[in-house]
């Protein structure tokens, strides 16, 4: 970590060129696996004819409007929807007592009624819904539904939920998880101790919500949505409807971006509801501020930590509590708590180790799964320890993480023996030998830029540079004993394969991957990924990289079961077995050159087809002191930021970022650049700008002009340094997930940078400018 003066005036961003070196994508096949292969619906996309939710239509369409609550905690004394039933052009009005049963729905813990029935436990909470022939008229309605509260107190501070009267029949706790492992008593002799809290940080999905539902003939209900757990959602609907799941479809369209749960099933639910009572297709496009209102967001967090270190720098112990607001329901919470608890020492070698999880029900907007959930905030805590631990021994901070990094063979303090490939100090190694970008003193005037803009206010003079180092780890599938399976078929005739798969396309390049598995296998190279729906074996959600290792993986299955077929014929005509054959470029040949033939002739009009399915080792859940194998495999990054801060006003400009990453093979080129570097931004936006700000348990600007993303002209230059292909054995593919771990690793690394430039503690993200005012140094 350094920190420099910087002298910037500025005007416009430039973009330093990358280091010399080959073409990427030079020698690489044309297709199949290692490909840089495009997206199929790349060009629909730029061009705006890919169809989404908010473009569907149907003939004889009703537009749906939800009222949601003003209040984060009230007792409901009565809902009178007399006004906006007798309203013109309205069809139909639901509340609670239009749900059978409980009414209450969860992807995990089902906690959460689709309308509140007698509390409203967070603000936006949703009450009672209105279908209606034109979409402002149906918002007129839902308006005019008259609700009487009775105003509570809420409870905001996760802290005080302990002792806070029940939120929820449940309770306030969800989960607890003390973790021990190792010695209680034993003593560093370095110590250094930090408070960190960690913002509310929102998916900002491109589009908001939407949705249609389309009335079954046979009394059932079709929803078209962006769902990401297609199968999953179906079975919380067609509870929530009375219905059996045979009878509830669910058909996924396009995803206009997802890093989460991309719909939550309370925007799905309610228009099934109206579809149901009004026999009509009905359409529910959210707005952004029902957007923020209605779904889940990255858990806010608060970490105590206290490192313990031996005068060389090794880390002896660490102690530490962390404490996730869920907000008012649990949805992810559990296995969040799970993975911040696992990973609250970093890739860091740590022989003892005593954490403390908690998971709390408050009247805060809901949190759920956002891309790298508890390992984001425990990252930017250990990483801030690891700093001041530096600091306090006079050792550099690269050097310092260098001796304590984690290796294959080493144990996490959930006992679990790291048998993945875990190149934790060759990462960090490629970080600390890239060149660093030029300072603002030594390139044309033209193209400083000071922070702040190219009309930053402050004077260059107060301008310091700062570097500043993180390593960061996720968790690859499901956890603690989840069901990890995926099917797939595929289909081959007339040379074009059909590949059928539940698995959702998300951004995440999937249907790509998809494409390239088959074509690698067989040989062709014209491949359709079929839509997805509930007609279709379950793939389970689109999180963790899941859809990478286990839908990739039962789609390599399904495809050389059809190889087999292909080739079982010819090698028994030839006297030989089908290991003695290979495709390639769309031709069949042996070993010795006597069988040279196309896939077409060998095809010969037949159609072959094959079902498969993956589910990887199983895994189990933490024990009552945290111990146990409770995740399938591990991911490792490295990142290196620069920082300029304006030291008196305390703005901040990321200069460029470095990473590093742990691969385990590279199947696309270009979309794992793509993933990194959209990683990379989403975690400079947790680490300066994204942060719900809450009031009282009201959310303030619920929209996009207060709550400020990132866009393309505050991403910096990202250069990616190194991708160590050490393949995981037990992976398909040997392949790892990519974009969760710069995501978690990228704000720990801003950070440390700001610190080095200003000298301050920065215990905060987003970090606020008065935590990067500094005195100037002289």
């Amino acid at each position: 970590m350094t920190s420099d003066a910087a002298t910037a005036t500025s005007t416009t961003h430039t973009t330093t060129p990358p280091p010399e070196g080959p073409d990427p994508d030079q020698g690489l096949p044309a297709h199949g696996l290692g490909a840089s292969l495009p997206p199929a619906d790349a060009r629909a996309k730029t061009e705006g004819t890919f169809p989404y939710a908010a473009d569907l239509w149907a003939e004889g369409l009703l537009w749906a409007a939800v009222l949601r609550s003003p209040h984060p905690h009230a007792r409901i004394l009565s809902i009178d929807t007399t006004a906006a039933a007798g309203m013109p052009g309205v069809r139909a009005v639901v509340t609670h007592e239009d749900i059978p049963g409980d009414g209450s729905y969860g992807r995990r813990v089902v906690d959460r009624p689709v309308f509140a029935s007698e509390l409203v436990r967070h603000h936006g909470e949703a009450i009672a819904a209105v279908a209606a022939d034109h979409p402002d008229t149906a918002r007129l309605a839902a308006a005019a539904i008259a609700v009487e509260y009775e105003v509570l107190e809420p409870v905001t501070d996760p802290e005080k939920a302990f002792a806070a009267e029940p939120l929820h029949p449940d309770g306030n706790l969800i989960r607890h998880i003390p973790l021990r492992y190792g010695d209680p008593d034993t003593v560093g002799e370095v110590i250094v101790e930090g408070l960190y809290r960690i913002g509310r940080q929102d998916p900002a999905p491109i589009g908001a919500e939407a949705g249609l539902a389309v009335p079954r003939p046979d009394g059932g209900v079709e929803l078209y949505t962006a769902s990401t757990d297609p199968h999953t959602d179906r079975d919380l609907a067609a509870a929530c409807f009375g219905l059996a799941p045979e009878r509830v479809k669910v058909v996924v369209t396009g995803v206009p971006g997802a890093t989460g749960d991309r719909e939550d099933p309370g925007f799905q639910i309610p228009l099934g509801l109206l579809a149901l009572r009004t026999g009509c297709p009905v359409k529910l496009a959210a707005t952004r501020e029902e957007s923020f209102l209605g779904h889940a967001h990255r858990h806010p967090t608060l970490l105590r930590y206290r490192h313990h270190a031996d005068a060389e720098g090794r880390l002896v112990k660490v102690e530490a509590q962390i404490l996730l607001d869920a907000g008012a329901y649990a949805d992810s919470s559990s296995e969040s708590l799970a993975a911040a608890v696992a990973f609250a020492c970093g890739p860091y070698v740590v022989p003892h180790a005593f954490i403390e999880g908690w998971a709390v029900r408050t009247n805060n907007p809901p949190s759920g799964h956002v891309r790298g959930e508890g390992a984001m905030q425990v990252c930017a805590a250990y990483e801030g320890q690891m700093d001041k631990l530096a600091a306090k021994l006079g050792i550099d901070p690269v050097e310092l993480r260098l001796r304590n990094a984690l290796s294959t063979g080493d144990i996490l303090p959930t006992s679990q023996t790291v048998t993945c490939p875990a190149p934790v100090a060759e990462l960090l190694g490629e970080l600390r030998g890239f060149p660093l970008p030029a300072l603002p003193k030594d390139v044309p005037e033209d193209d400083w830029l000071l922070p702040g803009g190219p009309e930053g206010a402050g004077e260059p003079g107060a301008v310091r540079r700062g570097v500043g180092y993180a390593l960061g780890m996720v968790h690859m599938l499901g956890a603690e004993g989840a069901d990890e399976v995926s099917t797939a078929t595929v289909r081959i005739h007339d040379g074009v394969a059909t590949v059928i798969c539940a698995a959702v396309e998300t951004g995440q390049g999937f249907t790509t991957l998809a494409r390239q598995i088959v074509q690698e296998t067989l040989g062709v190279e014209e491949v359709h990924v079929a839509a997805v729906d509930t007609d279709q074996p379950p793939a389970g959600p689109a999180t963790h990289g899941r859809h990478t290792w286990v839908s990739g993986g039962a789609i390599e299955r399904a495809a050389k079961m059809v190889r087999t077929q292909l080739l079982q014929p010819l090698a028994h005509k030839f006297g030989m077995s089908t290991e003695l054959l290979q495709i390639a470029d769309g031709k069949i040949t042996s070993y010795d050159g006597v069988l040279s033939t196309t896939v077409m002739e060998a095809m010969d009009g037949k159609e072959l087809w094959a079902t498969a399915q993956c589910r990887p080792h199983p895994t189990e859940p933490l024990d009552e002191s945290g111990q146990g194998d409770a995740f399938v495999g591990l991911a490792f990054c490295a990142v290196r930021a620069v920082v300029d801060v304006d030291i008196e006003l305390g703005s901040v400009r990321v200069v460029e970022m470095a990473v590093a990453q742990d691969v385990g093979r590279i199947l696309n080129p270009s979309q794992l650049a793509t993933r990194i570097e959209a990683g990379v931004t989403q975690g400079i936006g947790a680490a300066l700008t994204e942060n719900l700000r809450t009031a009282r348990g009201l959310i303030r600007h619920p929209d996009l002009t207060g709550y400020a993303l990132p866009t393309s002209l505050d991403a910096p230059d990202i250069h990616i340094v190194k991708l160590i292909e050490e393949r995981d054995v037990v992976a398909p593919f040997g392949a790892k997930p990519a974009s969760a771990v710069p995501v978690v690793t990228s704000p720990a690394a801003v950070a440390s940078a700001v610190r080095a430039a200003t000298g301050r503690p920065v215990n905060r993200l987003p970090i606020r400018p008065q935590a990067a005012v500094a005195t100037p140094k002289a």
